[in-house]
């Protein structure tokens, strides 16, 4: 798969009529003390890449933090229980993990939202929840689109594969477990798009050292879910797939005047870097 062309295939110009619901509406949830600052960045990604509305539910104390970052960012506190239901009907996606924790609270959270979510909604799962659902060994959702995002010792966690053995062949074959259509982003030196239904395995082939640093994970999860609420004329692995290209690729420019890349200058980049893959479209004989 040529990721440049799947880039362009993926970012389409938008159409003269949208309006904010067509690109989709995101919750967030996570950023649990002391954690807050992974839900800010993962916001920061969502907002930048496109997704039409974004709710954040964190803590109380995290809220002003968030707005001075994000205004264009709901938020609301996570003890209210009765607005996270409401807001979880709500949503097209839900993305449950950065900053969560793995405290008892963390897992009462997680049940809850688990339970209330709806077939039709696109559910990612990253960090702290990832170890959670580990933890239940939990591999089926109510939601028939998963996205899980785990790094190399939270796939282990979720596979029982040693790291040393965390091979695209290894990983396929335990995805076989999770539910159907299941997509994996298998983080690591050399990044990994996974689903085992149908079998597809896309190499990352972009990235490098200088994105070993905290937040940059939160932010990939932040970016892939605004790909996945917009770009309906492809498929749910395309879009995955290109917001895990751009997120490695917008690094790799970083990094030609950079020693280390901060992921919110990743999110400061994002905008930019999809209207170029417009243009490169646009352009190309």
């Amino acid at each position: 798969m040529d990721l440049q062309q799947l880039c362009q295939k993926v970012i389409q110009a938008r159409p003269a009529d949208s309006h904010k619901g067509t690109f989709g509406r995101a919750l967030l949830i996570g950023g649990l003390y002391p954690y807050g600052g992974a839900i800010i960045m993962a916001a920061l990604a969502t907002v930048n890449s496109g997704a039409g509305l974004v709710t954040v539910a964190t803590e109380r104390e995290t809220i002003p933090a968030l707005h001075s970052h994000l205004p264009e960012a709901m938020a609301f506190s996570i003890d209210d229980h009765s607005l996270l239901l409401t807001s979880l009907m709500k949503s097209d996606l839900v993305l449950i993990g950065p900053g969560l924790g793995e405290n008892s609270r963390a897992e009462q959270l997680l049940d809850d939202v688990l339970a209330h979510l709806s077939e039709q909604q696109i559910l990612v799962l990253d960090g702290s929840a990832l170890t959670l659902i580990a933890k239940q060994n939990r591999k089926h959702f109510p939601c028939n689109q998963v996205i899980l995002t785990p790094h190399q010792k939270e796939w282990e966690r979720l596979s029982a594969i040693p790291i040393t053995q965390q091979t695209s062949r290894t990983s396929l074959k335990a995805l076989e477990s999770f539910q159907e259509g299941t997509i994996l982003v298998a983080k690591g030196p050399a990044s990994q798009i996974l689903q085992a239904q149908p079998e597809q395995v896309t190499p990352i082939t972009a990235g490098g050292p200088y994105q070993a640093t905290g937040g940059m994970g939160d932010t990939l999860a932040g970016m892939i879910a605004g790909f996945a609420l917009q770009f309906p004329h492809t498929r749910l692995y395309e879009r995955v797939v290109t917001a895990t290209y751009l997120h490695s690729l917008i690094a790799d420019q970083l990094a030609l005047t950079h020693y280390v890349v901060k992921p919110t200058d990743i999110s400061q980049s994002i905008q930019e870097t999809m209207r170029l893959c417009m243009l490169d479209k646009k352009n190309r004989p």
